[in-house]
């Protein structure tokens, strides 16, 4: 559509997850408009991230040390472990502030359309952890879709005869949303959930 090295920009922005044919051309037309704009700094980032950041060896989260941040916090309750696909998962959850535990970053879900498996996943590494009896729960937060549902399915069967307590986040319809656009499994799941109030 343009020419020559601006649409390999676009398409070059056009390959991450998430972006777009729009989305790309946004960003590169950002690029060439911007004055301010550094693309030598943004070289060096993506540079320095490739070299630096590396997976923590106890969780598998991102981190630019041997152990991340979370895992070196003796704050943290080792007694509680909440278990998430990504490493982005870490971070939505941190933001709640709600949960003083530690992490296993699976470092994705099983999904056989996919090609992955439970032996492509940090399943082992979670069962080494869980040996020595410290854990008295893993929460199971992977996502609300197929792929999330089957690793969690797959995860309670090799938890709950361990006799770890085994709990999954709760799903349903999110604050501000709209009955009407909720999907089934969604409105299903909220049913499921639901709680008493009142007395």
């Amino acid at each position: 559509m343009y020419d020559g090295i601006v649409q390999d920009l676009i398409d070059e922005f056009g390959r991450l997850p998430g972006i777009g044919p729009k989305s790309a051309q946004r960003i590169a037309f950002h690029i060439l408009q911007t004055e301010s704009f550094d693309p030598a700094r943004l070289s060096e980032l993506l540079a320095e991230v490739k070299e630096k950041v590396r997976f923590c060896e106890v969780c598998g989260n991102v981190t630019e040390h041997v152990r991340c941040s979370i895992c070196r916090d003796p704050r943290r309750s080792p007694s509680v472990i909440c278990v998430v696909e990504e490493a982005k998962d870490v971070a939505a959850i941190e933001r709640t502030r709600e949960f003083r535990g530690l992490y296993h970053v699976l470092g994705g879900a099983i999904s056989p359309i996919d090609g992955v498996g439970p032996d492509d996943l940090r399943i082992q590494q979670l069962m080494t952890r869980l040996a020595d009896g410290t854990v008295d729960e893993v929460i199971i937060a992977t996502d609300p879709n197929l792929e999330g549902e089957a690793t969690a399915t797959y995860l309670s069967r090799l938890l709950v005869p361990m006799g770890i307590r085994t709990t999954r986040l709760a799903s349903g319809l999110p604050v501000g949303g709209d009955l009407e656009y909720a999907d089934e499994v969604t409105l299903g799941r909220a049913f499921e959930g639901r709680r008493v109030v009142g007395n």
